[in-house]
């Protein structure tokens, strides 16, 4: 069976790294807010082309927290809307509602399953303090349009990149650097994953970034002094070495996925699917090769029968879910054909070429 993803296979290969920093970090009797959690919020920073990176529990949190800030800096207040994809993972949607933000659901293209651009400026509203941009799938999700619509109308551009770590917009620039601020997660299937949870915020804004790091830590910049009323959500020094050690290796694993995806393209010549337009190299780091059939649970079941495993990235999307009755009647057709369709394929920097070409050839036997 070719697994979807092979999370053995892909830590074995830093193995000898990972168990040395594994155990600095135990020897040394120091597990939180250390050196270690220094080192990578300064390496991860420097990677994405931001001037701050501060470590959190999870990327959730990293989102909550980016948008918590600009509460408390009186940049937005709760009421506030902010337009993201009706199609990301729902924790997109989480960060805003827990904060007591309006999430302003926005359909996507059918053929780049990213953020449609072109519908943005009708769903603008005085009320309007946010776009969240997610890079799902390892897509870079970023336009000049959405740049210029964010300017235009003074809106904050927060990018989801917990699918795109290392990921390039056109110009050079990486994905989590493009906006006013990005949140990063590392859970282990990610990218870039640690051996348990962890996120990240990066940011250029000092004052945005100081308030991320105190809301994170209780509330607190002075200890048991607590200026807001905060959250405990920190990156352990455990999670932060093991970052360490497979930061250094990210755009190489990101080119072992783009070569296997490159693959997928070439071979994939079965009518009854239909793929996502293809990007340039650099804008896609491919956390998650996705495919879109009509027939998309048979599909699945004959490729198991073939021994290739899948998922589904979503199968119910966020306005259908129940915690969402309020959305449960919306008609977002776009969105709902792409959680009814969407197969993803085994994607890994740990896979080989024979194994891809396993999967083309089980994906084009099917009928």
């Amino acid at each position: 069976m070719i697994k979807f993803l092979d999370l053995q296979r892909v830590t074995s290969q830093y193995g000898a790294e990972i168990h040395e920093a594994i155990s600095r970090v135990v020897d040394s009797g120091y597990y939180l807010q250390g050196s270690e959690t220094e080192r990578f919020e300064s390496h991860y920073a420097a990677f994405i082309g931001s001037r701050h990176c501060v470590g959190c529990g999870n990327g959730l949190d990293a989102l909550f927290l980016i948008y918590r800030a600009y509460i408390e800096l009186g940049v937005m207040r709760p009421g506030d809307e902010v337009i993201v994809p009706a199609n990301t993972f729902i924790a997109s949607i989480l960060a805003l509602t827990h904060n007591g933000l309006v999430p302003v659901l926005a359909e996507p293209r059918p053929d780049t399953l990213q953020l449609d651009d072109s519908q943005l400026e009708s769903l603008i509203t005085p009320r309007t303090r946010s776009i969240l941009l997610v890079h799902l799938y390892g897509r870079c999700a970023y336009t000049e349009k959405i740049g210029q619509l964010c300017r235009q109308h003074q809106l904050k551009l927060v990018e989801d990149n917990a699918q795109a770590h290392g990921c390039r917009y056109q110009d050079g620039r990486r994905t989590g650097s493009l906006g006013h601020a990005a949140g990063h997660s590392f859970y282990p299937g990610k990218n870039l994953g640690a051996l348990g949870d962890g996120g990240a915020v990066t940011c250029n804004d000092p004052a945005l970034a100081a308030t991320v790091r105190a809301l994170a830590n209780y509330g607190s910049q002075r200890k048991y002094v607590c200026q807001y009323a905060g959250r405990n959500s920190r990156l352990d020094e455990l999670q932060a070495a093991v970052l360490n050690v497979k930061l250094r290796h990210l755009d190489a694993d990101n080119e072992a996925r783009q070569a296997i995806a490159g693959i997928y393209y070439d071979g994939i010549s079965n009518p009854l699917l239909r793929l996502p337009v293809r990007m340039p190299r650099q804008q896609n780091v491919y956390h998650i090769f996705p495919v879109l059939c009509e027939r998309r649970d048979e599909l699945q079941a004959f490729l198991v029968q073939h021994g290739v495993q899948t998922l589904i990235h979503y199968p119910i999307p966020p306005h259908q879910q129940q915690c969402y009755r309020q959305w449960n009647s919306l008609s977002l057709p776009v969105t709902e054909a792409i959680h009814r369709q969407e197969l993803s394929l085994p994607m890994s920097p740990v896979m080989t070429p024979e194994e891809a070409l396993q999967v083309v050839s089980a994906v084009n036997a099917f009928q």
